[in-house]
């Protein structure tokens, strides 16, 4: 399981917006299993995605995944 973090000039509800493209359906194909203005958690592929953006003189953003580093990373770098 890996856990990673990233502060972004994003708001919580941008950050979360930008994540289900990237990992749900139009993206990766992920099943949303969960959702607020500011998590979503993604399932599929044996593995799951937790992305959590919290307002903090900016948006910090803490991603917790199973199976989904690379993508994980990949994701960080375009915040």
């Amino acid at each position: 399981m890996g856990r990673y973090g990233k502060k972004t000039r994003l708001n919580p509800p941008e950050v979360i917006e930008r994540a289900i493209r990237h990992f749900g359906e139009g993206g990766l194909g992920l099943e949303m299993v969960e959702r607020t203005q500011e998590m979503v958690c993604f399932e599929g592929g044996g593995g799951h995605v937790t992305i959590t953006a919290c307002e903090n003189d900016g948006t910090d953003v803490d991603l917790e995944t199973r199976e989904w580093d690379y993508q994980v990373r990949e994701f960080m770098g375009r915040l």
